[in-house]
């Protein structure tokens, strides 16, 4: 069998996913068609790039170094085929939900009338590293610990956490609110390509019940119908207010780092004058 662009771009979501089945609802494939595009490559370059033997799919050290190649080559794929870069190449920034929230807007006009030559095109794409480890983008705007291989990245500033709750609940009235006053009830969790997780509270005082979503647009919902609480940085409320939906400060929570993120390998040009113009606007160092 030879190899085409699809088994790349199949390696990529697998990558991504650490799971053939999660890999292959994002592609919109069935679960074999993904096994077999991952044993093709792997015949292909004689290597084992995944290990299948755990609980979780893990990539091998050769599965984690041809990973960047392929990232590499599916991007470069796509320059070549877009008419519209012929001439300028823009600047892909992917984001998973908030972008660079309340700075968005004046960086989006600052950029426009500084870089004129350089279009920034802003894509929300929903999974963790917001079409990056796959080569959708040339640079991600990405929240919280990023530990995907292969990445690098910079810190812009730092945004307070806030508490999402519904609005016509008891927790809507108070001025701020703490992880406790989450932790007594069901807490609202974006596993695909949210920030929050368990580990914000301690270890004897987490949520005893969670409801868990796969996009910012179905944890609104949940969090306005009053099936739980959720928790996020102060750019979500910037960016995405819901009439159903009250955000709080959370007094005890610690900031979320804002990050601009690329691939190692052969970043975008404009990545310095991006990051210098958002760590300006954000009061960042």
């Amino acid at each position: 069998m030879s190899i085409e662009l699809r088994h790349l771009r199949c390696f990529l979501a697998i990558a991504e996913e650490r799971s053939l089945t999660r890999a292959a609802a994002a592609l919109h494939l069935t679960q074999p068609a993904v096994s077999r595009s991952l044993a093709a490559l792997e015949r292909h370059l004689g290597v084992r790039l995944a290990d299948r033997s755990t609980h979780h799919l893990d990539l091998t050290p050769e599965g984690r170094a041809f990973r960047d190649r392929a990232a590499a080559a599916v991007a470069a794929f796509d320059d070549a085929l877009d008419p519209a870069r012929l001439h300028h190449r823009p600047l892909r920034l992917g984001h998973a939900w908030s972008a660079f929230g309340a700075y968005t807007t004046p960086l989006l006009r600052r950029w426009q009338e500084e870089h004129p030559d350089t279009p920034l095109e802003l894509l929300r794409i929903d999974d963790r590293t917001a079409g990056l480890a796959r080569g959708e983008v040339d640079a991600a705007v990405l929240r919280g610990t990023v530990d995907t291989p292969g990445l690098v990245t910079a810190l812009l500033f730092s945004e307070p956490r806030v508490a999402a709750v519904t609005s016509d609940g008891p927790l809507a009235e108070r001025a701020a609110l703490t992880l406790d006053d989450l932790a007594s009830g069901p807490i609202v969790l974006n596993t695909v390509s949210g920030l929050t997780t368990l580990d914000l509270w301690p270890p004897g005082s987490r949520p005893a019940t969670t409801l868990t979503v796969g996009n910012t647009d179905d944890w609104l919902t949940a969090i306005a119908a009053g099936r739980g609480a959720g928790a996020s940085a102060a750019s979500t409320a910037e960016m995405h207010p819901h009439p159903g939906v009250t955000y709080r400060l959370l007094t005890d929570a610690p900031p979320v780092p804002v990050l601009l993120a690329w691939r190692a390998t052969a970043p975008h040009p404009a990545l310095g004058a991006l990051a210098a113009l958002a760590r300006e606007l954000g009061g960042g160092d």
